[in-house]
């Protein structure tokens, strides 16, 4: 289950660095502006990131709701296909923890599907983290089996799935 985590796994023997997040524009959108640079845990600072600018661009995707952060989130997922084999080319590891523009894509999407307000956006962070720390299968599936950009952004769809689900039965309990 944490095996992406290990350190003899070889995407964590390479050292992705701010030098190199901003080197290349495909460099720069994996990277979400240099977020997978951080340590520790580039995916935590991808997500918080993502959250953040979510929480920035809301006032003025409102008119368009949950279809505008849809729409966007497929583009900026083609995006992320695009970097992630172009970063993978250059690191020559296939899924390096810096590319963080998946983690960014799919919590997007679950901070739009719920409520307008920094309680779900908080809740959706930490319940995406989880979901795509512990990949629920068909996301453990989806990160061993599909490779390429695709296999890098796949996966945490299915976290983010996971985690809008959590999130709104947790809703209904509470109500």
């Amino acid at each position: 289950m944490f095996s992406k985590y290990d350190p003899s796994n070889p995407a964590n023997r390479v050292r992705l660095t701010m030098r190199f997040a901003w080197a290349k524009p495909s460099h720069v959108a994996a990277t979400f502006f240099g977020a997978g640079a951080l340590r520790p845990a580039p995916g935590t600072w991808g997500t918080a990131a993502g959250v953040a600018v979510y929480a920035l661009l809301s006032p003025f995707m409102a008119p368009w709701g949950f279809v505008g952060w849809a729409v966007l989130s497929a583009a900026v997922f083609a995006l992320g296909v695009w970097a992630a084999n172009d970063v993978a080319r250059d690191l020559g590891v296939e899924d390096h923890g810096g590319i963080v523009l998946d983690e960014v894509v799919a919590v997007w999407l679950v901070c739009a599907g719920g409520p307008d307000d920094w309680c779900w956006w908080i809740a959706a962070f930490f319940a995406f983290r989880f979901f795509d720390i512990v990949k629920v299968w068909p996301g453990s599936w989806a990160d061993r089996t599909i490779h390429g950009g695709f296999g890098v952004m796949v996966d945490d769809l299915f976290a983010a799935f996971y985690a809008w689900g959590s999130l709104r039965l947790c809703e209904m309990f509470l109500r």
